[in-house]
């Protein structure tokens, strides 16, 4: 008995990222969530005042903001992307993302091929 294959993939249990610096990260697909090395969508809340380390990726990364402003900063242009407005990173660029601003940040990463931990090339103090 062959059984036939759903046309579709509903995700209702993303995988929340355990983070320590109180941003929220809910990848809905993914190499987290169904293994998919070649895309991952996630729904992030950046709260106000939260920043990250700069870091040089091996995937572009688009961004769509719902709510709030994200400051991004690449290679050495500074830009600020507000509610409905989306931008693309190409990959290979130095950029880091933060939210200096008085409310939260909620929006859409894409990242091809997918995010990954090895990928992403965060910058520490070492560097």
């Amino acid at each position: 008995m062959g059984g036939v294959k759903k046309a579709y993939q509903l995700q209702k249990s993303p995988f929340l990222v355990p983070t320590t610096d109180g941003k929220h990260i809910a990848e809905h697909w993914g190499q987290a969530t169904d293994g998919n090395k070649d895309i991952s969508i996630a729904h992030m809340i950046a709260p106000s005042g939260w920043s990250e380390p700069a870091q040089c990726p091996e995937f572009d990364e688009y961004t769509f903001v719902f709510q709030g402003k994200k400051q991004i900063e690449i290679n050495d242009e500074t830009i600020i992307l507000n509610a409905g407005e989306s931008i693309k990173i190409n990959k290979g660029n130095r950029v880091r993302y933060s939210n200096p601003f008085d409310k939260d940040c909620i929006y859409l990463a894409i990242c091809q091929p997918a995010f990954s931990l090895d990928k992403v090339h965060r910058e520490t103090s070492e560097n």
